[in-house]
């Protein structure tokens, strides 16, 4: 197995590229400094907005990082079913006393203009969620001395990303927060994910390009663990969203641990595709009736999910978190990588002495 990606970091942990505001750069340079890979997501932004974030970036550490792009969505969303939707979303712009946002906004989240930058100012990784680029993207990005990866949820997909010549498979679990990234949206596979071990196993026998294990992956041990399974690497999401360096809102960190949210649901109510948040009364009254249309609902209900964390009100907001949302710990993102790296060696060195090892 190619060890060109683990080669740019010491420890085997990647932070999860968290589209939304919450993957800042101070963020990915305390990850990348600490000795694992930091990641910019680009998602959301402009291109320009993507750039001047690489810069910030690269004012904060000489290490390596990442930068994670979404690729164009394909036209399918049936404008009935959005104008239902829009219609029970009404209540909700009258009680935060703005305004839905316009379904129209766009597909391709800049892809073509970010890919540009990238080829300009090549960064070292850059990864792609919710589908694969053509085998030309990925060449002119190897010769930009660019390392790929493409996140899957399938073993049919990881054949895909292997074929269309990506360096990495991202084997994203069920237990993931956040946008599951598969490469086509169908409703009716809808709570058919697959868990994390087993699928990388299954994408391991897949394919031969290395595999990064990512879902629900909050302590050394899970690391161990995917590692184990065949993984190159871990990347952890949930896990920094609740580091001081992490730019998620202070409501979204709390409730990570509190009480009040006890577990996590897939749910289409804040943005069209399957996303993995904290069950709060926003996605209890909505996620039942969401169609499968994105990114129109996530721009339908963009100032929505603004107006409720201006007001405070946490049930309004889309809470994204994996399954191991319980465990998250609040230190800083630098700090976390020495204790999740610990605890791997401390878990190696266990497994190593009953044998599990060799």
């Amino acid at each position: 197995m190619s060890s060109a990606l683990t080669d740019l970091f010491p420890h085997p942990i990647v932070q999860a590229p968290m589209a939304g505001g919450v993957s800042v750069p101070q963020l990915a340079a305390a990850v990348s400094e600490a000795g694992g890979l930091g990641f910019l997501a680009a998602g959301y932004k402009t291109a320009d907005g993507m750039y001047q974030e690489i810069k910030q970036l690269r004012g904060l550490t000489n290490r390596p990082f990442g930068v994670n792009v979404f690729m164009p969505q394909p036209e399918h969303a049936e404008s009935g079913a959005l104008e239902v939707y829009a219609h029970q979303l009404a209540g909700e712009a009258a009680w935060y006393e703005t305004e839905l946002g316009d379904p129209d906004s766009g597909r391709d989240d800049g892809y073509d203009a970010k890919l540009a930058v990238l080829l300009d100012n090549p960064v070292p990784v850059v990864s792609f969620h919710f589908g694969v680029p053509s085998r030309e993207v990925f060449d002119r990005l190897r010769r930009a001395g660019t390392f790929t990866l493409v996140t899957a949820t399938t073993a049919e997909e990881a054949r895909a990303v292997e074929r269309a010549g990506a360096d990495a498979v991202i084997a994203q679990g069920v237990e993931a927060g956040g946008h599951q990234g598969t490469h086509r949206d169908l409703p009716e596979n809808d709570g058919s994910g697959i868990g994390l071990l087993p699928l990388v196993a299954q994408i391991r026998e897949a394919v031969r390009i290395p595999v990064v294990a990512a879902g629900g992956i909050m302590r050394g041990g899970q690391i161990a663990a995917v590692l184990a399974a065949g993984a190159s690497a871990a990347q952890l999401g949930t896990a920094f969203l609740a580091t001081p360096e992490s730019g998620a809102n202070a409501l979204h960190k709390q409730a990570l641990t509190n009480p009040l949210y006890a577990r996590t649901e897939l749910t289409r109510a804040f943005s069209g595709r399957p996303a993995r948040g904290l069950v709060n009364r926003f996605l209890r009254e909505h996620g039942p009736y969401a169609p499968a249309a994105y990114p129109e609902i996530h721009h339908l209900t963009a100032p929505l999910r603004k107006a409720a964390a201006k007001a405070g009100d946490a049930q309004g907001m889309a809470l994204w978190a994996g399954q191991g949302h319980r465990m998250a710990r609040d230190l800083p993102a630098g700090r976390l990588v020495e204790v999740l790296a610990d605890e791997l060696d401390a878990a190696r060195t266990a497994l190593s002495a009953k044998g599990g090892l060799r």
